[in-house]
């Protein structure tokens, strides 16, 4: 059975040195893997595009179901993954919760990986 990583609150952005800027604290190397892990799922990449380029801003947990061709159960499963990883922010209205990119955490991240990406 593998190895379950450690639970920490990763509702704030990743906010650490970038990689190349030298050797990282065990703390800060555990954030950024526990941020991977929560996107090292096909599926979860599939959520996290579709919900970046949603006219609309955001999506509901049934769209994006019919959309994947997968049971709102799975993706909720997904969705709670990204959530806890700070990457989607949802909101209940009705029967419904819609979700929405969390772009500044993910843009932290990119940071971290490298700082010269995004300029």
């Amino acid at each position: 059975m593998p190895k379950a990583l450690p639970t920490i609150d990763m509702s704030a952005p990743v906010c650490c040195a970038p990689v190349a800027a030298g050797p990282m604290s065990e703390d800060d190397a555990l954030e950024v893997a526990l941020r991977l892990k929560a996107l090292a799922d096909p599926a979860r990449v599939r959520i996290m595009s579709m919900l970046f380029s949603c006219s609309a801003g955001e999506q509901s947990t049934g769209d994006l179901a019919a959309a994947l061709g997968l049971g709102e159960s799975t993706v909720s499963h997904h969705l709670t993954q990204l959530r806890r990883a700070g990457f989607v922010v949802s909101d209940r209205r009705g029967m419904n919760v819609f979700h929405r990119p969390a772009r500044d955490a993910l843009g932290a991240l990119c940071a971290v990986l490298d700082p010269t990406c995004c300029r």
